[in-house]
């Protein structure tokens, strides 16, 4: 039975839902997996950093942070505030990534992974910027080290969308379309029930849905940045979010809102590309759906994604109640399916 040596770059909500995670599973893995891990190293965003070879006691690591401290507490020695250095001198075997977003350039996150896969360790991340942008790189600088770059949580948290397809050889996709953002999906379901728009999105911020800055979700970014993960690694078609046309819902009213109810439809954040030729057209916007749609029934911070295919027809993917633990769980399979193969 091998053992693990991880280490946790990001321990905000997703790094700690993990951290959780692991240690539920703890006897799972290594009963049904031959997994047997400990967590050497942990960086926070601006709260500090631990390394200890011989494993940091992760309950403990959970607690100092719960109360407002940090890991520098329970490092066994001093650390490089740095974190390619961090990741470098880290020990570990695998990396979970989980630093904030760049819908820009994938950075620093992409750098990271790249210091990993270079330093043999395996590399998961929630992050949707590496995809975007880093796809291609990272993937042949795995297979050039033997490792594994997997991103499962990067689009519908823990669904297994990107895992099912590397089971779906030759499956032809030829278009993606989905509610991908749930943040928006939420805050418009809440008007239909007659929030206004700014109580629905501080609703969606206290139970931690939406961030302090919903910007990303509001102007159709986070769901633009989803539809290009995918274009990128499921169309084969390299693909940056600011080629989506795209339209977020800053503008939907109540007014407008209750003449869609009225009409018996809904609006939806809706994600639409498709491939014709070697040319991807993709577009993010508000759209009026009925009770015909796949998407009328998609409510609350729920989410789905729907591939077109010339062997498979129409596969579609349904998400509920998504949460950090949905997220840290799509980061545990990776970390299994990698090791496990």
């Amino acid at each position: 039975m091998k053992m693990y040596k991880l280490a946790l770059i990001g321990f905000g909500n997703v790094g700690q839902a993990l951290a959780r995670l692991l240690l539920e599973k703890r006897r799972e893995l290594e009963n049904r997996y031959s997994i047997r891990f400990m967590v050497t190293a942990i960086a926070t965003g601006s709260h500090g950093r631990a390394i200890d070879a011989d494993g940091i006691d992760l309950e403990k690591a959970l607690k100092i942070t719960k109360f407002g401290g940090s890991p520098d507490e329970i490092s066994a020695s001093p650390v490089p505030t740095d974190n390619v250095e961090f990741i470098r001198v880290s020990g570990a075997d695998v990396m979970f990534e989980n630093t904030p977003v760049s819908y820009t350039d994938g950075q620093p996150a992409i750098s990271y992974i790249e210091t990993a896969l270079e330093s043999g360790m395996h590399a998961f991340t929630a992050n949707k910027g590496t995809v975007v942008h880093g796809y291609r790189r990272l993937s042949a600088l795995a297979a050039k080290h033997g490792r594994k770059f997997f991103f499962e949580s990067t689009v519908m948290d823990g669904t297994p969308v990107f895992s099912t397809f590397r089971r779906l050889p030759a499956v032809d996709l030829s278009a993606i379309r989905g509610v991908l953002n749930s943040t928006t999906n939420l805050v418009l379901s809440r008007m239909e029930e007659g929030d206004s728009f700014d109580e629905a999105v501080r609703h969606a911020q206290r139970i931690g849905i939406a961030e302090t800055d919903p910007g990303g979700d509001i102007d159709g970014w986070d769901a633009a940045v989803k539809l290009s993960a995918l274009v990128t690694v499921l169309l084969d078609h390299p693909f940056t979010p600011e080629r989506v046309d795209r339209t977020g819902i800053g503008h939907i009213t109540p007014k407008m809102i209750a003449e869609a109810k009225a009409g018996g439809k809904r609006y939806k954040l809706v994600a639409h590309a498709r491939k014709e030729g070697g040319q991807i057209e993709a577009k993010v916007s508000p759209e009026l759906v009925g009770p015909d749609s796949e998407f009328y029934n998609i409510t609350g911070s729920s989410s789905i994604v729907c591939f077109e295919s010339g062997v498979l027809g129409t596969l579609s993917i349904i998400e509920k109640d998504l949460g950090t633990r949905t997220t840290a769980y799509g980061l545990l399979a990776d970390f299994i399916d990698a090791v496990t193969g």
